[in-house]
């Protein structure tokens, strides 16, 4: 079993910055892929950025590329969503997810991934 809490959200403006943090139990947080999902109102949750168990295997929604960067660090736990340029589209609830998650095409897929957090609200004023 692998609990996850966010944390990180919160008021930026146009053009700031954000960063969240996900932190994981568990002992075999190095093996899980993670991905980070978001969820505005009236919208279905998206897929944003993952980060797969094996080194080069980052993959990033059209969205927030060349914007977003995800990052881990195994010796804490804990994966990253550093957010920079931030557009008030950004705004949603943001998810971080685990999970042994296919390579490629399965870490856009959201019920590829076990494991959820209880989501961090960022909001972006224009």
């Amino acid at each position: 079993q692998v609990q996850l809490v966010e944390s990180g959200g919160g008021l930026a403006q146009a053009g700031g910055s954000l960063r969240l943090s996900c932190a994981a139990s568990g002992r075999t947080f190095s093996m899980y892929t993670m991905g980070w999902f978001r969820q505005a109102p009236g919208k279905e949750r998206e897929f944003v950025a993952a980060d797969g168990w094996s080194a080069g295997s980052t993959i990033y929604a059209d969205s927030v590329k060349g914007r977003f960067t995800i990052s881990r660090d195994n010796a804490k736990n804990t994966v990253y969503l550093q957010m920079n340029s931030l557009k008030p589209e950004d705004t949603a609830v943001y998810y971080c997810a685990a999970g042994r998650v296919r390579y490629g095409l399965g870490y856009y897929n959201s019920r590829e991934y076990e494991y959820w957090g209880q989501g961090t609200q960022v909001t972006v004023s224009s």
